[in-house]
This record gives structure tokens, C-alpha cells and sequence, in this order.
């Protein structure tokens, strides 16, 4: 049966905001961003290998337009051709400057083998292919702000990580184009003074407040947690057991802890207050730190991916959004700990604020009291763990 083809209208392409593939038949798509920009795309499949070629944006290439080029596509498909390195060839031989897309992919396949792990890969040819898809066909010499700005105006408040990553993905590419001399003058993707200017500022969260997990829910989400034996899983583990702030815990290193004390000692250049801090370790805790001491391999408690650093400040948010539960932050599990010690506990306000660190009375009170009641608060944060691992 012949595959359909044309099944597209002017006006559909117009009215169609449905992000995705959109077929008009043969090869050819309409894709719609879910930024809602409009692109065309032809897919072909070749040496077994599914393949997509930018063929511009509705703005730039109309539908008459897009089916001419598919056409042409299609002939070279059948020649045995790869359509994307003639094009390349008609680029070069017409100008001697490759578009935005060509010199990406150019690019990318140069520096990819420098990447962390093909996920990593993926996520820079998805960016500048599909976000960047507004300036695949203009050469490389001729990309401005305006259409960076573009690009980026769209998602840069609601999807603002992807956006900034883009941002020094695009102004990377057209930095290399400048070294090999395709390019001159200032790279229209750059941030300071630049685009930094032009673009509003990311709103932030206020201080103190950051959303926290009900402590009624804390043994639940414990459990889970204690079901995955990963580094940064352990870390966040570790971190609850201790009310800790990230940097504390993902920076700790093994000449701080005292094993046979259980005592974990954090030096004034490493707290917020500026203060030594000491922490006492629960039993639960010493579990991890035994844990992690039998695979030691550097200076740090819980390693990145070199022994010889530390792990991400980023590592325990991207555990709790693999484990979808971006309602809850790091940071706010120092809050479910001080409503259990508040609502749950006898323990006294004083000894509460001092397991989280926190200076508590006038200068004159503080300098009455000179101890760190250590002992109360081990007591303390053994009920907090007993209360986590309840079966």
C-alpha cells in the first residue's frame, strides 16, 4: 500500500501546537517544540541507523518549500547519498562557512570523547538540535543575539537549568568557530555583560524557606533510602542521622571522625557560623561510616567519582529527583528533624538548636555556657534514629 503523503495543510501547520512529530507523509515532519517552536524535519533511515535532518524553521521554510527539499532528500536516499554530508558539501563549496548545525556536530564529535558517560552526550546533541534548531541552518558566521535570544527567552524562567546549560553549550560552539577563524567579533551567547543584561534574572527561593518532608512520613522515606546501597544514598543517609547541612557531610573527611569516640569533628573553616562543631554519632551512623571506611580509597568519607575528590554538592538533590520526590528539599531535612525534636521529644529547645549548629542566646549567655552539651545531644540524635529505622 503507498504511504500518504501531503497530509499536511498551511493551515494546519499554522493552528498544530501539539508538541511532537507531526507527519505529512514520506519522511517529511512538522515538530513542535515544547517551547512551541515549529521546525521542519526529514527522517531517513540509513546503514540500519534512523537519522533526522534539520530543514529550518516554519518562519524561514514554508510547507510548499519543506516538501521541495524532501524530495531532494529522498532522490539522494535512493542514490546511496548521505543528504546531511551533501549538504555539508553545498554549504562549504558555497560559502566555505558551515552552518550552525553542521559545525556543532562537527564540534561535538570532536570533544564527546571527553564526556563523563553517553547520557552526558546525549543531552548536548539533544540541546543543540532541538533548542537550537531556530539557528541549525544559519551559518555559523552570521548568528546573532537576537536569535540566541530567542532561543533562550522561552524557557529561560520555567525550564532555567536547561536554558543556562544550553546558553554555554551554544556559546562554546561558536567560540570554537571563532578559534578556527569562521567567526569574528563577540560571541552573541555570552553571559557576563552580555546576555546577562538582556535576560531577567532567575527568581530565587526566600531563605529558611525550604520545603521539608513531614517527620511522620521520615521512617518511610528512611526505609526506602536505606534500600539503595549508592554513595550518595549513603551520604544522604548519614546526612538525616546527623541534621547536617550538605557541604558538611558531602566535604567530610576520615581525619575528622573519631571512631572509638563516635565523634565527628568539623573544623570552623567548614561550618556556616564559623564555629567548630561536634557531632555525635549514633549508632545507625557509625554503621555508614563503618561501611564506607571498609571501601575506603581517598581522604574523603563519601568519594565523587575520583577518590581524590569529594562527592557533588548536587549528588543528594539528584538522588531525591530520581527518586521523584521533588516536593522535598536537602536542606529541609534539618526542619523535619527539629519539628520531631519539638513535637516528639523531651528534649530541650537549647540542645535541639545546638545539633543543628545554630547559636543560640546573647553573647553574654554563650559565654556563661561553654560546653556543647554533647552528651545530651548524642541522646538526642540516638532517639532521632531509633525513631527513622522503627520497624
Amino acid at each position: 500500500m503507498p504511504t500518504k503523503i501531503n497530509r499536511l495543510t498551511a493551515r494546519s501547520v499554522a493552528s498544530i501546537n501539539t508538541p511532537g512529530r507531526h507527519s505529512d507523509g514520506a519522511g517529511l515532519y512538522l515538530i513542535v517544540d515544547k517551547s512551541g517552536a515549529k521546525r521542519w524535519a526529514f527522517l531517513f533511515r540509513q546503514s540500519g541507523r534512523l537519522r533526522e535532518m534539520g530543514l529550518g524553521g516554519v518562519n524561514a521554510v514554508s510547507l510548499s518549500d519543506a516538501r521541495s527539499k524532501a524530495q531532494v532528500i529522498r532522490s539522494q536516499v535512493t542514490e546511496g547519498l548521505d543528504p546531511i554530508a551533501e549538504r555539508r558539501k553545498v554549504a562549504q563549496a558555497e560559502t566555505n562557512i558551515p552552518t550552525f548545525s553542521a559545525f556543532a556536530i562537527d564540534f561535538l564529535d570532536s570533544i564527546e570523547s571527553g564526556f563523563r558517560n553517553e547520557k552526558h552526550r546525549k543531552q548536548w546533541r539533544m540541546t543543540l538540535t532541538d533548542y537550537a534548531a531556530l539557528i541549525a541552518s544559519t551559518p555559523v558566521d552570521e548568528v546573532t543575539t537576537d536569535q540566541v535570544l530567542a532561543i533562550l527567552s522561552p524557557i529561560w524562567l520555567t525550564k532555567h537549568e536547561t536554558a543556562s546549560r544550553l546558553r554555554g553549550r551554544i556559546e562554546r560552539v561558536l567560540d570554537a568557530a571563532k578559534a578556527k577563524g569562521l567567526r569574528e567579533g563577540e560571541n552573541p551567547a555570552r553571559w557576563r555583560g552580555h546576555l546577562s543584561l538582556l535576560l531577567p534574572k532567575k527568581p530565587s527561593l526566600q531563605r529558611g524557606h525550604h520545603a521539608a518532608l513531614p517527620y511522620k512520613d521520615a521512617p518511610d522515606f528512611f526505609s526506602k533510602l536505606k534500600s539503595n546501597d549508592s554513595i550518595s544514598s549513603l551520604g544522604l543517609q548519614f546526612l538525616i542521622l546527623t541534621a547536617s547541612r550538605t557541604s558538611e557531610v558531602s566535604q567530610a573527611r576520615w581525619e575528622e571522625l573519631n571512631l572509638e569516640a563516635k565523634v565527628w569533628s568539623l573544623p570552623a573553616e567548614r561550618m556556616k557560623a564559623g564555629r567548630p562543631h561536634r557531632v555525635p554519632l549514633s549508632d545507625v551512623a557509625m554503621k555508614i561510616v563503618q561501611t564506607m571506611r571498609a571501601a575506603k580509597s581517598g581522604p574523603f568519607v563519601f568519594p565523587g567519582q575520583s577518590p581524590k575528590k569529594p562527592l557533588s554538592n548536587m549528588a543528594f538533590s539528584m538522588l531525591l529527583r530520581r527518586m521523584k520526590r521533588n516536593d522535598i528539599t536537602v536542606h529541609g531535612f534539618r526542619s523535619t528533624f527539629r519539628d520531631w525534636a519539638a513535637e516528639q521529644t523531651d528534649h530541650s529547645r537549647e540542645v535541639a538548636e545546638a545539633a543543628l549548629a545554630h547559636v543560640v542566646g546573647d553573647a553574654t549567655e554563650r559565654a556563661y555556657r561553654r560546653g556543647d552539651a554533647l552528651e545530651k545531644r548524642r541522646a538526642l540524635l540516638a532517639d532521632w534514629a531509633d525513631f527513622l529505622t522503627v520497624d
